[in-house]
């Protein structure tokens, strides 16, 4: 998902190691989609549903994380200015994560927390363990620390934070660890993960990226460290709030803190693309783009759900929504704009890396198809938006034509991947 247009990247992570998060995470995507079209259901009822647990996690894990990890092994060693520090923890990493993932969504599916469930769990915290130990050392190693790098590590700790709960969590349905249920922590659990995850790694890695695709020039390292220390200080006061405080509106602090940081990102994206050297911008990047608009909405509906909950309404419609907003809406947009910027530039240096110059060879760009990329961005955006008012509706009729939607896309986006993937090399 992430990297960056330089060939330098040949030096310091081979493509061996980052590809197969890619196919993976493809792969994962599809399986989403497949599930989610005989899953339908189950968006109509409680959120805490198996089926709906099995594709959050193959969405949260497959899709996500596993693409993230992939592509920070490229992309880190250019923030640093040095090598990865070990291709072996980074191909165990993915062996890992691959393995306990389908471990653990099929224990979710079919709700039975066993030896493979906790077998699951614990091979995913063992692949992060890993990936962080590799970020870790090669931060310390590296010629230039700035605060993108400090971002992706950060958030990194908090991504293990969130898979450690999530194995207590597994454990807990055998071993009673908590005093309470699992359904009681697993508003922390997510949370931990959507903001501390997901949230702080893309606008850590975006506010590199995105100035650089639009070729700009602004930088504001203070405003970046003001971000910063507001997603992380509302995680701190959420984690506080929900171990020793049973007054849900408290969590207006949070929320605030998060609204706060994410109105200094957007402006921080308008002041690079208004002083953007490209004029033109490609349909990948608007979509990158637009994932940035669509952070504020899974915060207005949690917004919602706490106003709701102070008057004991019933929201889990909201909830359902919300959790599926984040992984199928913001996150999957953001996925959707950076493979197609990115991965072209990976398979063009694995292909022409050493021809450059001696010949005729094609443009990244030109490694997939624009038609199929349109056409999956205009199936995405319908079935995203109908499946969210199939939800609020309850209706099922309406849920199953968005997954006919919404898995087309995911067959589109496959294809497209393939098509990059099995692309030979032009003859000199």
């Amino acid at each position: 998902m992430f990297t960056a247009n330089n060939t330098s990247l040949v030096k310091n992570t081979t493509h061996k190691v980052v590809i197969p998060f890619y196919v993976y995470a493809a792969v994962a995507f599809l399986t989403s989609t497949i599930l989610l079209s005989f899953s339908t259901s189950a968006f109509t009822t409680h959120y805490f549903h198996p089926r709906t647990l099995a594709i959050t996690h193959t969405m949260a894990l497959g899709w996500g994380t596993m693409i993230i990890l992939g592509a920070s092994h490229q992309l880190v060693p250019v923030l640093i200015e040095a090598r990865l520090h070990s291709n072996l923890l980074a191909y165990l990493s993915f062996v890992l994560a691959g393995t306990g993932i389908p471990m653990l969504v099929y224990a979710f599916f079919t709700f039975r927390f066993d030896a493979i469930a906790q077998s699951g769990a614990v091979l995913i915290n063992a692949a992060i363990v890993c990936y962080l130990l590799n970020l870790g050392l090669s931060i310390t190693k590296g010629k230039k620390e700035n605060v993108h790098a400090v971002y992706v590590f950060t958030a990194a700790v908090w991504l293990l934070a969130t898979t450690i709960i999530g194995m207590l969590l597994v454990f807990n349905f055998t071993y009673s660890i908590f005093p309470n249920g699992s359904l009681h922590y697993l508003s922390l659990h997510a949370h931990l993960g959507i903001a501390g995850w997901f949230l702080l790694l893309v606008i850590g890695v975006g506010s590199r990226l995105i100035p650089m695709f639009l070729i700009s020039k602004y930088d504001a390292p203070k405003k970046l460290w003001s971000i910063y220390f507001l997603i992380n200080g509302a995680l701190a006061s959420f984690i506080f709030i929900f171990l020793f405080s049973s007054y849900s509106f408290l969590n207006i602090i949070p929320i605030t803190a998060l609204f706060l940081a994410l109105i200094l990102f957007a402006q921080y994206c308008y002041k690079a693309y208004g002083q953007r050297l490209r004029k033109k911008v490609d349909e990948q990047l608007k979509i990158s783009l637009l994932s940035v608009l669509m952070m504020v909405v899974p915060l207005f509906i949690l917004v919602l759900i706490i106003g709701m909950m102070l008057f004991s309404f019933a929201h889990s419609s909201l909830v359902l929504a919300y959790g599926f907003f984040i992984f199928f809406g913001w996150i999957t947009a953001i996925i959707f704009g950076m493979t197609f910027k990115t991965l072209p530039f990976i398979v063009w240096n694995k292909l022409y890396h050493n021809k450059a110059g001696s010949g005729k060879t094609p443009n990244p760009k030109d490694l997939f198809s624009s038609t199929l990329f349109n056409a999956m961005s205009l199936f995405y955006l319908a079935g995203l938006l109908l499946f969210i008012t199939g939800i609020f509706m309850k209706n099922n009729i309406v849920l199953q034509s968005a997954t006919f939607l919404l898995l087309a896309t995911a067959v589109l986006y496959n294809w497209n991947i393939l098509k990059m993937l099995l692309q030979k090399p032009l003859m000199q």
